[in-house]
């Protein structure tokens, strides 16, 4: 697997798409800083200035493209012949977009960094600060970046399970990017529908997207999700084993 995952990180660090859409990123950070104003200095730094939904989002432009379109091109058919099996290419273009995810997570907390030692956007805090958990604020943003990985790799899985499912990379990005931004509300309605049993509906695929947020805002967004941090961690981990199988499925059963 170690040639394919090799020839994935080549392709797409030579498409010009990765790299420019980072300037979206570091643009929706800067957003974020004007529109919460001074008064949240240490929430935005915890939170690298609100990055997470913008990640997700190119996650799913980026990352869609690394299927769907190999699938619309019949480029697909040449990697195919000269991988050793199906399951090397599923993975390595699972690896390479999770490797995508880390690199934008660390350009997040490089530009934090910045905005917290120039005061442009906000006032400096000392990373030393007590905050959230009895906390330092570096650790606050080190364990949100964490938390923040792994929802949005159950986000990856989602890519690679619909993009073996549809296609149209345009689809696909419309369906991901509705669940990214959509995804919460419908949980949320879902869960006070009062449908079902909520001790089981709380454990729908949607409320683990709850787990960033509810890392950093807790009070607020248990009373949403009806799950602790914990259960909303297992839960994550959990969908995100479930979909990536599904996807790797469909993908050996994808006829070409």
């Amino acid at each position: 697997m170690y040639t394919e995952l090799k020839q994935e990180l080549y392709k797409l660090g030579h498409r010009k798409l990765p790299w420019w859409i980072i300037s979206f990123l570091i643009l929706f950070m800067i957003f974020m800083g004007l529109a919460m104003g001074r008064d949240y200095s240490k929430l935005l730094v915890m939170t690298c200035y609100d990055s997470s939904q913008a990640i997700m989002l190119i996650l799913v432009v980026v990352g869609s493209t690394i299927f769907s379109m190999e699938f619309q091109n019949k480029t697909i058919l040449m990697v195919m012949y000269r991988a050793s099996n199906k399951g090397a290419v599923y993975l390595a273009k699972f690896i390479t977009i999770f490797i995508y995810n880390v690199f934008l997570h660390l350009v997040a907390m490089l530009v934090t960094i910045f905005f917290n030692t120039v005061p442009i956007l906000v006032n400096p805090v000392a990373w030393s600060t007590t905050y959230k958990y009895q906390q330092s604020l570096f650790i606050n943003m080190i364990a949100t970046t964490g938390v923040d990985i792994v929802t949005s790799t159950l986000i990856i899985s989602l890519i690679c399970l619909t993009s073996c499912l549809i296609n149209s990379d345009t689809i696909v990005i419309v369906v991901n990017a509705l669940i990214i931004f959509m995804g919460s509300t419908l949980s949320v309605n879902l869960l006070n529908a009062n449908i079902g049993p909520i001790k089981l509906i709380r454990w729908n695929p949607l409320n683990m997207l709850n787990l960033t947020t509810q890392y950093y805002n807790y009070a607020t967004y248990h009373l949403t999700s009806m799950l602790s941090s914990t259960q909303l961690l297992i839960g994550t981990l959990c969908y995100t084993a479930i979909f990536t199988i599904l996807g790797y499925l469909i993908f050996r059963r994808k006829s070409f």
